[in-house]
């Protein structure tokens, strides 16, 4: 009673104040270190940018859908089916994805992963610092993780909307896209058929393939620990391996790109259940 007789004699209440303390607590809350006197209402400094922002979106997308409209075509028959077989734009970076790993990957794992990993991220920022405002110096690994991944996705989306021709060929834009191109003469080969064919058994192919693919994993675990040592300290074990994990499965990406178009590996890995 009396520690509370105390709190109201140091802030008293005032009816003409739209604001009241609700409670004193020991500590320091962990999302920002600035005090009140240094901060300003969300309303009206922050929503009078937002709402300037999507201001000006709104703007730009009606001035290029006055210019570009949508591409309808012509009515759908059970008789003839379109070549290329094309999803909508926001969803040809996975149908580009088809290319380069397993279906079963491309259109379940990935995208659940990349769901799952959006939905962590509340729980795996540790970083108390850039909250309320914008600052690359004090989130360089966030910002440039999203940069990177938006930009993949971005990448892929482009390939397939203005690359992928007839038989999902690609086309480049000064091509005929009515001719259809002759079959690729390179031959795509899986990881354990290179090993078998330089003398190795099928069952010891395999497991130097599961051993590189650990191998992988392994080395976005380690050297993080070694090279951003106060970074990984202030993440914790288990946000540690988590946030790593999902960062070398995003970077498996471009690595399976790079094996498939410039030296023809079909699938690095292949298991019962999945191939990558």
């Amino acid at each position: 009673m009396a520690e509370r007789n105390t709190t109201e004699n140091i802030y008293p209440r005032n009816p003409k104040k739209s604001y009241a303390l609700m409670e004193l607590v020991k500590g320091q809350g962990f999302q920002t270190r600035k005090q009140p006197e240094d901060t300003v209402f969300s309303w009206p400094h922050f929503l009078y940018v937002e709402f300037i922002a999507a201001i000006i979106f709104l703007a730009a997308l009606l001035w290029i859908c006055t210019f570009k409209h949508a591409p309808l075509e012509d009515m759908a028959s059970a008789s003839t089916t379109p070549n290329p077989m094309k999803a909508p734009w926001y969803f040809l970076g996975l149908q580009e994805l088809l290319v380069f790993f397993d279906p079963w990957v491309a259109g379940v794992v990935l995208p659940g992963l990349i769901i799952v990993g959006l939905m962590a991220i509340p729980y795996l920022d540790v970083n108390p610092k850039g909250v309320g405002h914008w600052g690359w110096k004090e989130r360089p690994f966030a910002i440039w993780t999203f940069i990177f991944g938006f930009i993949l996705w971005w990448i892929l989306i482009i390939i397939g909307v203005y690359f992928r021709g007839l038989d999902w060929q690609w086309y480049w834009p000064w091509d005929d896209w009515t001719a259809h191109k002759p079959p690729s003469g390179v031959t795509l080969t899986d990881m354990p058929v290179i090993l078998e064919r330089s003398g190795m058994g099928e069952g010891v192919a395999n497991w130097i393939t599961y051993a590189m693919f650990l191998g992988y994993m392994g080395v976005f675990l380690a050297l993080p620990a070694l090279i951003w040592r106060a970074f990984s300290k202030q993440l914790g074990l288990a946000r540690y391996v988590i946030v790593w994990g999902l960062f070398a499965l995003m970077m498996m990406t471009p690595v399976k790109m790079v094996l498939r178009i410039f030296f023809n590996i079909k699938y690095f890995l292949i298991t019962p259940w999945f191939k990558i």
